[in-house]
């Protein structure tokens, strides 16, 4: 029985499903008769649906994924988005990582609604990505829409490719932090906004 359509709805036009499919089935047949193909006879068809409707669905924007800011006048306060789940997949091996996204930024004249930064970290997140250029992206695209006085990204993410292969290291996880604008220049601003993007004592996020 074929898996249920995802409510993520379909992938982007120009992803080639056909050749997903052929793809993955022929790296299937590259196995060998280690499992019988009645047994995987599907598995192209779920997995090309799984990346391209769901873990890839974030080129769906047809580029950068963007803010509309809100008419309001913001207030001379630093606003502080915490605990964004995110799932994204490494372009090295092609695993995925899943962890908390903190995202913080100091107004200057337009201000984002707390869901439409939450949906950017998504929309980011489900591409072919690493940690680090993910950190960046993110604070890109808060400049360009709202061209805050400073912006900051702090991810932790728990890495399959670290955890299921490779070293091995189970309860391994991996932080990225990245400030700009004044978080860079002012050392106590910077201080400020690092302890405001990490979870408060005895509220560890855990990321699984």
């Amino acid at each position: 029985m074929k898996g249920k359509r995802s409510r993520r709805g379909s992938s982007p036009s120009h992803f080639d499903r056909s050749k997903m499919e052929r793809g993955i089935r022929t790296f299937l047949e590259g196995l060998g008769p280690v499992v019988s193909a009645r047994d995987l006879r599907e598995t192209p068809i779920l997995v090309a649906r799984a990346f391209g409707e769901e873990l890839l669905a974030g080129y769906r924007a047809g580029g950068q994924p963007r803010l509309e800011p809100l008419p309001e006048a913001p207030p001379d306060a630093l606003v502080v988005v915490r605990g964004i789940r995110f799932v994204s997949v490494c372009r090295h091996h092609l695993l995925p990582f899943h962890g908390i996204a903190s995202v913080a930024y100091l107004p200057a004249g337009r201000l984002a609604g707390f869901s439409s930064v939450a949906r950017l970290v998504d929309a980011l997140a489900r591409r072919l990505q690493i940690q680090e250029e993910l950190s960046e992206q993110i604070l890109e695209s808060l400049e360009t829409a709202l061209a805050p006085r400073g912006c900051a990204c702090l991810l932790e993410a728990t890495h399959q490719c670290m955890t299921c292969r490779g070293a091995l290291q189970m309860g391994s996880q991996v932080a990225t932090l990245r400030v700009k604008g004044i978080f860079e220049k002012n050392a106590a601003r910077r201080r400020e906004v690092v302890s405001l993007l990490q979870p408060p004592p005895g509220a560890r996020w855990r990321v699984k």
